[in-house]
């Protein structure tokens, strides 16, 4: 297939390699100049070689096109956006002139960033996929090179509008990835693991950032039986405002238990902390001003605020947080955040009753 992956940071570069290796056309383009410029400039020089180190083995992949060229989109069935979300809705505007009819536009992971698509692409016949989280947990250890800790088993998609389901199942499946399908893109952008650990990790990382000055692993550390209280009503506000939504009420470790096992006799919990502790974790959040709190912070509980506040769900944990990073990086990350509002409540809609027609539909199918 042809594929062109939007953004050439740790899991873009990841990503387009494994591609590559599974025998896939893959573009790989840079979309700014704010990071991982020396990684990319060393794939252009190298004619796209990535070393992708896993358990001690190494293979080289070769991408077949490493460019920051956006035209390229125009030639692809599948368009993958694997940047940090708090530039999802520029890169759509930039990208809109390049998308045509019959794509599938996936986001890895979207936070309900499909609603920014439905807001600037409405008059092109798109399909979008939203993911839960990266398909591979992974850092680029030096310029060329990529160290893979983790791969999940099982990658939770959305899709939007959700009747395409089973289509956009055939061409995703073709990817070689594992992947797993949610009702809606409600499902993948809400059950996004860093809404509920990076937040809450970070945010309660931050003396021991700044006293190590990033020699610190988060999962390793910061997950005590009280912080893990913090974790747990923070998600079950999550859940509050997903039932709102006519969601299943699924815990995080539940969630994370279907991605990262395949022991479903495993206790849920269990697995979140073999996952947390393993070896192979990388270090960080280096600095508390990271993606762990500046991304997951505006993007995810600024969203996760937004939709309480509409459906009338009580967020005091989540507010508090956000009040709390907000302290820590003097700055107000609310007036930056992804809101209801900056969705767009029309689009935000769009996206509900989708979902509610398609189980409408199902329902009398098979009354």
């Amino acid at each position: 297939m042809n594929i062109c992956i939007l953004g050439a940071g740790n899991g873009g570069t990841a990503v387009a390699a494994e591609l590559s290796l599974l025998g896939h056309d893959v573009t790989l383009v840079k979309t700014s100049n704010a990071m991982n410029d020396e990684n990319f400039n060393y794939l252009v020089e190298h004619g796209g070689k990535v070393k992708l180190i896993e358990e001690g083995k190494m293979v080289t992949a070769k991408i077949k096109r490493v460019t920051r060229e956006l035209s390229h989109i125009s030639e692809s069935e599948i368009v993958i956006i694997y940047i940090q979300t708090s530039y999802h809705e520029a890169l759509i505007k930039r990208i809109k002139p390049y998308l045509r009819d019959g794509q599938i536009l996936l986001l890895n992971p979207g936070y309900l960033s499909t609603a920014y698509v439905i807001r600037h692409c409405s008059d092109i016949d798109i399909t979008v996929c939203e993911a839960q989280s990266s398909f591979l947990d992974c850092r680029i250890i030096e310029p060329g090179t990529i160290r893979i800790g983790f791969r999940n088993v099982r990658n939770p998609l959305g899709i939007y509008p959700v009747k395409r389901t089973e289509e956009s199942k055939r061409k995703l499946n073709q990817l070689g990835f594992p992947f797993a399908y949610v009702p809606s893109v409600i499902e993948a952008g809400l059950h996004n693991p860093n809404l509920i650990v990076h937040t809450v990790g970070a945010i309660m990382s931050i003396p021991r950032i700044e006293k190590t000055k990033g020699d610190y692993c988060m999962y390793h550390e910061v997950f005590t039986p009280s912080v893990w209280r913090i974790l747990e009503a923070l998600d079950q506000e999550k859940m509050d405002v997903m039932e709102k939504l006519g969601c299943e009420r699924i815990p995080y470790v539940e969630a994370c238990k279907y991605r990262n096992t395949l022991d479903s006799k495993r206790d849920a919990k269990e697995v979140f902390f073999w996952y947390a502790n393993m070896p192979t974790r990388a270090k960080g959040p280096t600095t508390v001003d990271s993606r762990y709190i500046s991304e997951d912070v505006p993007e995810g509980l600024v969203l996760l605020e937004s939709l309480g506040q509409k459906y009338n769900v009580k967020t005091g944990i989540c507010t508090a947080l956000i009040d709390i990073a907000s302290a820590a990086l003097g700055r107000d990350l609310r007036s930056e955040g992804r809101t209801v509002e900056r969705l767009g409540e029309d689009n935000l809609e769009r996206i509900i009753q989708d979902r509610e027609e398609w189980f409408n539909d199902l329902e009398l199918k098979y009354a």
